[in-house]
């Protein structure tokens, strides 16, 4: 195999939350170059470090020289290149001339049609590039490339100006044991770097590039590589948990990690006063301001400990660990402050307040927004099966914590302070988990409201944005949507469908849009808001696992409420296994034509009209049909009802085999016409069988 090829850009501290993304991309940049002009092999493997004050790639059997290879180049349309003659004319002798060719027998060209004319090609040997061609061209792209936040301008020494993510200093570049002459962002190549600001000494000089990793490790305190970075982290955490829960989300862990360099975690105290404040306060504060981890007991019950990653290991880690509580300790103690403070005025005496917090410009203040809460709510309550005076009191309250202190400096907890804050004023259980929940679900696979009451606020609060935000323009385009429509959709989807709501949502989207009347820029949208929902729900279906002609065969028929959509596709399943299922979907597909065709011109069935034999069985097969699959229908046996159609089959197959629908005689026509709209109608009530026809 051909040795190892080490690049490593040293910087300057690297920005956290983008550390992990700006490592990917250098690696995949460089190494997707290297690939494209021949240097890798199918057997070379990439590995990508970052650490907060480098980006690094290695990469295995790279070639010093790409091989060789032949091209088919493209010169010009033969009537261009061409006399009439077939010689060269000047423009073509020029072309071959900028790619290196001279003095060409017109024999040695190609002509290949584009599909509009014809066009000369020439066979040429290409020379494969040496290494370090290719790793500057791959350095070049790398770093004009990479996901940078925000780019810098700096100066070097020399007072030439550079623009990237943080100033760089140093750069590696090391085929095997070998320097590689590189030159990007003003920096010459070497093999030497720096590790731990603090635990290593001096500059570490890289011997060969396959010895990098280890390197940084033995002689700089640098764990190189993000992911072994990140399980150390974890591994710590763990250990130093100690049995306990340690409250880690991902973006955190990830956070820190792009912090440190080499990551030893220690454990802090402080007092248990503090544990009176809620709990998810506590979390928040050690995660937003000081990037700590909380711990909890096994049941989720807060201890007062707390771990942190430190970037310098000690034997005696007591300055770090006493000077880091004494900060949380102030932490805390603001948050205890707040909520002390919050808890002397109810949320009801600060309902009048709202009026001095703008909602939308066009839309009022919250107090405003407040009223029309109550109101939806209120009309939801018994659709959502919630005591009326209880959800017009939670929507009532559900944004006063909006104006407590705790929200002001955390604003991640609206709706838990107001049931914490609820609780204490006394309010109704019910109310208080509502106020919490009425934000609910707040992302994908957050859990639906706790209670009725609850459901109704939160149904109440993502309609009344929906429909205030969709009726003054503010639709959500490509990959903007500043007040989370889309969001808002899928949450009412998934309580519709979840908690099996009985809700008309066109009546719901248009009972909302009353509400706006007062405001001169807002227009009733509940159709588009409408379509809107639908493909939101298209796409929570798929995920359920059903595939796109199941969906289509329900949601084409502009379903209102969605309640039993999942019924209907179930059935819709079912019916599509049939042996008649494909040829009862392509009738079906037929006669919804025809009838199109046909609007207005239907009429009752006449059955003394029918005339062939083919006809009066079709009419007698439906007519026996009819009962059973009505019964089915109403009773919500979706799938019953479908596979009653079965039967019919034969008797479709025989009418179009012989029965001339559009008949010379208008009355005969019109009566086929009504027997098909009768079978069409009682075919077509779970779902549009059509949809599931092959194309």
């Amino acid at each position: 195999m051909n040795p190892s090829l080490l690049v490593e850009l040293f910087t300057e501290e690297l920005p956290p939350k983008a550390l992990k993304n700006l490592g990917d991309a250098f690696s995949s940049l460089l190494s997707e170059h290297l690939r494209a002009e021949g240097h890798l092999s199918a057997a070379s493997q990439v590995t990508s470090f970052a650490s907060p004050r480098r980006l690094a790639c290695l990469v295995t059997d790279v070639a010093a020289k790409a091989a060789d290879k032949e091209e088919n180049a493209r010169l010009l349309p033969v009537n261009i290149g061409l006399d009439a003659n077939g010689k060269p004319t000047p423009p073509l002798l020029k072309k071959l001339a900028s790619i290196g060719i001279e003095n060409v027998d017109p024999s040695q060209l190609e002509r290949i049609s584009d599909g509009k004319q014809e066009v000369l090609f020439i066979r040429r040997k290409m020379e494969g590039k040496n290494l370090e061609v290719s790793l500057n061209a791959a350095l070049e792209q790398a770093t004009t490339k990479l996901p940078i936040p925000k780019v810098m301008s700096y100066q070097r020494p020399d007072g030439s100006t550079v623009h990237f993510v943080r100033p760089a200093h140093r750069l590696i570049a090391l085929h095997g044991s070998d320097v590689v002459p590189a030159q990007v962002l003003g920096l010459k190549s070497g093999r030497t770097t720096l590790g731990h600001r603090f635990l290593s000494q001096g500059e570490i000089t890289i011997a060969k590039a396959d010895a990098y990793e280890e390197q940084m490790a033995s002689e700089g305190k640098v764990i190189a590589s993000f992911a072994k970075r990140k399980e150390a982290v974890l591994k710590q955490l763990a250990e130093q948990a100690a049995g306990d829960k340690v409250i880690q989300p991902d973006e955190l862990v990830e956070e820190v990690n792009s912090l440190v360099e080499w990551p030893v975690v220690y454990e802090g105290q402080f007092e248990k006063e503090f544990l009176e404040v809620p709990q998810e306060c506590l979390i928040l504060t050690m995660q937003a301001n000081q990037k700590y981890f909380a711990i909890t007991d096994q049941s989720g019950k807060m201890k007062n400990r707390f771990l942190l990653v430190s970037n310098l290991l000690t034997t005696t880690p007591g300055l770090i660990v006493n000077g880091n509580a004494r900060v949380l300790r102030a932490r805390l103690a603001d948050a205890k402050f707040f909520f002390d403070q919050d808890r002397k005025k109810s949320l009801e005496s600060r309902l009048d307040g709202l009026a001095n917090v703008v909602y939308h410009n066009k839309l009022g203040s919250q107090k405003d927004r407040n009223g029309r809460l109550i109101a939806l709510a209120g009309q939801l309550a018994a659709t959502c099966g919630a005591d009326q005076a209880l959800a017009q009191r939670a929507a009532q309250l559900c944004k006063a914590d909006l104006l407590t202190d705790m929200v002001g400096e955390f604003p991640e907890l609206q709706g838990n302070m107001g049931e914490h804050y609820a609780n204490h004023d006394k309010e109704h259980t019910d109310v208080a988990q509502a106020i919490a929940d009425h934000y609910s679900p707040r992302f994908a696979g957050d859990q639906l409201p706790r209670n009725a009451v609850g459901l109704a606020a939160a149904l109440a609060d993502k309609l009344e944005t929906m429909v205030g935000i969709y009726g003054i323009g503010l639709i959500p385009t490509g990959d903007k949507d500043p007040f989370a429509l889309r969001r808002h959709a899928l949450g009412v989807i998934r309580m519709m469908i979840e908690k099996g709501l009985d809700l008309d949502i066109k009546a719901a989207l248009n009972n909302a849009s009353e509400l706006f009347k007062s405001y001169p820029d807002f227009k009733n949208s509940s159709d588009g808001l409408y379509s809107f929902i639908l493909d939101r729900l298209r796409g929570y279906l798929r995920d359920q696992g059903y595939s796109s002609s199941e969906i289509e065969s329900v949601l084409s028929q502009q379903p209102t409420r969605f309640n039993d959509l999942t019924r209907r596709l179930e059935a819709v399943r079912a019916f599509s296994k049939l042996d008649e299922a494909q040829a009862l979907a392509a009738a079906n597909k037929r006669i919804s034509n025809i009838l199109k065709k046909s609007e207005g011109a239907t009429v009752a069935l006449n059955t003394t009209l029918l005339k062939e034999a083919a006809e009066i069985a079709l009419a007698a097969k439906v007519k026996a049909i009819e009962p059973q699959a009505n019964q089915a229908f109403e009773s919500g046996d979706f799938q019953k009802s479908l596979a009653l159609l079965a039967p019919l089959k034969p008797e479709v197959d025989a009418f179009f085999d012989g029965v001339m629908v559009m008949d010379k005689d208008e009355a005969l026509k019109n009566n086929r016409i009504a027997l098909l709209s009768w079978m069409h109608g009682l075919m077509n009530r779970v779902a549009d069988i059509s949809q599931l026809a092959a194309s």
